[in-house]
């Protein structure tokens, strides 16, 4: 992905299929669960809003994909991720170890929730 892509369906569409069909998963969770949701590129990734403020983003690199759903939710489930490479803001993964749903789902509770109250 040499070139700037301008909307979520067209990174999709440059992904291979395994990587598509993955992230198209993860961003039909995130629709379910916040359907006020806004679809739109932030720094080179599909970015999906919440209220105007950046909720979730996702990524497909070479050998791993990458979920970002804030530090404030990453730090709350610690426990839970102990299989995955985290950074304070994003969660690493791979098609033989990849997010469940349920988990997916409790990381985005909590950020809907923290942009609720307004955190900052």
């Amino acid at each position: 992905m040499g070139e700037k892509v301008k909307s979520v369906e067209e990174y999709l569409n440059a992904l291979e299929p395994a990587y598509r069909a993955e992230l198209e998963r993860i961003r039909a969770l995130v629709t379910q669960l916040a359907p006020d949701t806004e679809e739109t590129m932030s720094y080179g990734m599909p970015t999906l809003k919440y209220k105007g403020r950046a909720l979730v983003y996702f990524t497909a690199s070479k050998k791993h994909m990458s979920f970002y759903p804030s530090s404030w939710a990453i730090e709350e489930m610690k426990d839970q991720l102990t299989h995955y490479k985290t950074t304070e803001h994003a969660i690493q993964f791979t098609l033989d170890n990849t997010l469940p749903s349920r988990l997916i789902e409790d990381l985005v509770r909590i950020h809907v929730r923290e942009i609720d109250i307004n955190r900052q």
